[in-house]
């Protein structure tokens, strides 16, 4: 278990995103298998890599508050990834907006 720490996978939060990610395959009964199992894997892994980046932006303290995003971020999948990236980088514009200015 030591080993997957080292490559950044939490497996809580693998978990988590993972429950989420087939949650989200079965509402939408996707009779391709490849899309599918593509599908669970992102979820899996964007709730396992962008729940510490969520928790850091949005400010949250509570520590069990994570497997909760981690599930959302496997459920929302590729829209959740985009979510995320649209802040991040609205953020970075807004920096570089005031920096202009000055």
């Amino acid at each position: 278990m030591g080993s997957l720490r080292e490559f950044g996978i939490d497996i809580g939060l693998l978990i988590s995103g993972l429950f989420g990610a087939i949650l989200m395959m079965s509402k939408s009964a996707t009779a391709n298998i490849r899309t599918t199992v593509l599908s669970v894997v992102g979820g899996a892994a964007s709730a396992n890599y962008l729940t510490p980046v969520i928790m850091d932006v949005v400010g949250i303290k509570v520590p069990k508050a994570q497997f909760s995003i981690a599930f959302l971020m496997g459920y929302l999948g590729l829209k959740g990834v985009e979510m995320v990236s649209s802040k991040m980088v609205g953020e970075v514009n807004a920096t570089k907006n005031k920096r202009k200015r000055r």
